[in-house]
């Protein structure tokens, strides 16, 4: 079996057509489901975030799987095939690898460098575990990649270097209307959702000297939550039109389908009005940023704004750390993936080990225990010895790319029951 992505992101796509893909929690657990239900799938993942859409497989081929997967997007999309597929990427076995741990580690966010993707892979992970649709493979991929990106934020100051979205934005709106907060002024802050995004953006919007904040969100209980961490207050999704009166700021971020600032509620307001849209899709009406005294920031100005920029030693300090990771994690999956065959190789040696001594024994009946206990060692040490360059070899050749899978070799040349090496990576198989 091996990993294959699906994906379209902020690298390959305008943010007008991640709006199209772009899915909640909810789209996010039945587009899981439904590429486990794949022909040619064993396991399956998604991450899904402000900027891409990613699917994640363990497959038995390659071509079937990527239409089958392929189409599962352009469904979603609601575009004809021959308009999404440009913006769709693969990557596949070791590539696919390389991709999720580059992802984990901030190198293809959008804000290079950003830690929020870690919290989205983990949600994936956790996502398919609930929905039974991960696996060993997955599993082990997941765990991995989650670990690359807690080296990065420890072992780099990649988190000080590097941007987030929320910070950019602000950076934008800054541009454009001054000084936000100078904590000279009270001005008033609107954050609507309750999510990782929204934790962020009321954490910086903090940081940056706000002091009266307020967390708007659908489900009362979240924002609650949300609000009490740091200190600020909560409301209802309902009194969004109220809270926004007297507000200088609004940064919106739920991800949830349907608009929730509208062009009429912003409209009647008798002050400027700075409107910052993270989610996908939009929350914010865009004829929002057409009204006098308002200024709108979109993920599509900051797709531009942050195109190019670069953390410049950090972000070498995090590739290099993500490099030796996929070398290492590579090494040990060709290694691993020999296990079976010397397992396999090793149970035919004590079999034949075995009859062979039982032959020996009805020859010499009269054999004593130690004189028959000397015999058992001495066949198992010329098997050991016979078998120990073989194995091996075949563990360091594992490591060499290229199209010979030596494994396959070794099992060719005795003969080895292909059920007998199967049976080792079962549950309840060989493996040591």
């Amino acid at each position: 079996m091996s990993v294959l992505v699906v994906g379209i992101s902020h690298r390959s796509a305008p943010v007008s057509l991640l709006e199209r893909v772009a899915v909640d929690p909810d789209g996010a657990a039945k587009l899981t489901r439904d590429v486990a239900a794949g022909e040619h799938v064993t396991e399956a993942a998604v991450i899904a975030t402000c900027n891409r859409l990613e699917i994640y497989a363990d497959v038995d081929r390659f071509h079937g799987s990527v239409e089958e997967l392929s189409s599962l997007l352009v469904e979603r999309a609601g575009r004809a095939t021959e308009d999404l597929l440009p913006h769709l990427y693969v990557h596949y076995d070791d590539g696919a690898v390389s991709h999720l741990f580059q992802v984990a580690a901030g190198l293809d966010s959008m804000a290079v460098g950003e830690g929020q993707i870690l919290g989205q892979a983990r949600e994936a992970l956790a996502r398919g575990q609930e929905h039974g649709t991960i696996g060993p493979s997955l599993n082990v991929l997941f765990q991995q990649a989650l670990r690359v990106g807690k080296r990065v934020h420890a072992e780099t100051a990649i988190d000080q270097a590097a941007p987030t979205l929320v910070s950019a934005a602000l950076d934008r709106v800054e541009e454009v209307s001054g000084h936000l907060f100078d904590g000279a002024t009270d001005r008033k802050a609107v954050v609507v959702g309750a999510g990782s995004m929204a934790s962020l953006a009321t954490a910086t919007l903090t940081r940056r000297g706000a002091t009266d904040i307020v967390v708007v969100n659908r489900t009362p209980d979240r924002a609650v939550r949300l609000a009490t961490e740091h200190g600020v207050r909560a409301a209802a999704l309902a009194d969004l039109a109220e809270e926004i009166q007297d507000a200088d700021l609004v940064v919106a971020c739920t991800g949830s389908t349907g608009v929730l600032l509208t062009t009429d509620m912003v409209a009647s307001l008798a002050r400027p009005l700075d409107v910052v849209d993270l989610a996908l899709p939009h929350d914010v009406e865009p004829g929002v940023g057409e009204l006098p005294g308002v200024t709108l920031v979109t993920l599509a100005d900051l797709a531009d704004d942050l195109a190019g920029s670069d953390a410049g030693a950090e972000v070498d300090a995090v590739r290099e750390i993500v490099t030796q990771e996929v070398a290492a994690f590579l090494n040990a999956r060709r290694q691993a993936s020999v296990t079976p065959t010397v397992v396999a190789l090793r149970s035919m040696a004590t079999e034949v080990v075995d009859a062979e001594l039982a032959r020996l024994l009805t020859r010499l009946p009269d054999l004593d225990d130690a004189s028959r206990d000397e015999v058992l060692q001495s066949l198992r040490r010329v098997a050991d010895k016979l078998l120990h360059q073989p194995t091996v070899r075949v563990k360091e050749l594992a490591n060499e790319t290229g199209a010979v899978s030596y494994a396959a070799a070794l099992a060719e040349l005795f003969a080895l029951d292909p059920d007998a090496v199967d049976a080792v990576t079962r549950p309840g198989g060989l493996a040591p």
